[in-house]
């Protein structure tokens, strides 16, 4: 689990409402706080099929593939043909 500063506190704040993602936010700082937030709910070490990454994903936002698209381009997470995975990076 992420220890969260108080300014990063703030951001979760704003952009979730409980446990859902209201909006992403267009600034790349907050985004990736979010997109880390939402990280920490998949277990380390542990793989996931395309499916249940995007259902689990829905619970939290509609969007899967933004998501999904998101954690690939900022190395959070990697991905074969068979599954993804959380890669904790960057931090």
């Amino acid at each position: 689990m992420t220890n969260w500063t108080d300014d990063e506190r703030k951001i979760l704040e704003t952009f979730l409402d409980g446990e859902r993602i209201v909006q992403l936010p267009a600034r790349q700082k907050k985004r990736l706080v979010v997109l880390r937030w939402l990280l920490d709910q998949f277990e380390p070490g542990r793989r996931y099929s395309h499916a249940e990454l995007n259902a689990r994903i829905k619970k939290h936002h509609p969007d899967s593939a933004a998501i999904r698209r998101e954690w690939i381009e900022f190395g959070m997470m990697d991905r074969d043909r068979e599954a993804y995975w959380r890669t904790d990076g960057p931090d």
